[in-house]
């Protein structure tokens, strides 16, 4: 009878530490807000500028975008079970549709304007509809 209490003590301090860890979990979402605004910014100065300068502008940008994320990311105390996979998911889609993107932009599309555009809404994409599925599944 006491293992019984005990083991259902313990059940409900693990559902309460999951219940608070889906709670205070809405910090990824702004992670990922953040970066898919990025998106928005920095993918058009990847497939639109071209020389030293543009790549030099663009590496301080998206550097000073990752390192400011990671950062925020770091200082936070939870996060949710299954997070590591999501989030592997969510930036592997964007790896491949930035290659992509740069590698489409910089051989056929050269400076095209409407490509930049919809490269850029494209790469955003992963990032804006794992924000929106994180906040979902926080409430």
């Amino acid at each position: 009878m006491h293992e019984a209490a005990e083991a259902a003590g313990a059940l409900g301090r693990a559902a309460g530490l999951e219940k608070a860890a889906r709670e205070r979990s809405g910090w990824y979402s702004r992670y990922l807000w953040a970066f898919a605004a990025g998106q928005l910014v920095l993918v058009p100065m990847a497939v639109l500028w071209h020389g030293l300068t543009s790549a030099l502008v663009f590496a301080a940008a998206n550097t000073a975008l990752v390192t400011g994320l990671s950062v925020y990311a770091a200082r936070q105390r939870v996060v949710r079970r299954g997070f590591g996979v999501k989030h592997g998911v969510l930036l592997g889609s964007w790896a491949v549709l930035f290659a992509l993107t740069v590698t489409l932009g910089s051989t056929a599309f050269g400076s095209s304007v409407p490509f930049a555009a919809v490269a850029a809404v494209g790469c955003a994409l992963p990032l804006a509809v794992g924000a929106w599925s994180e906040t979902r599944s926080a409430a």
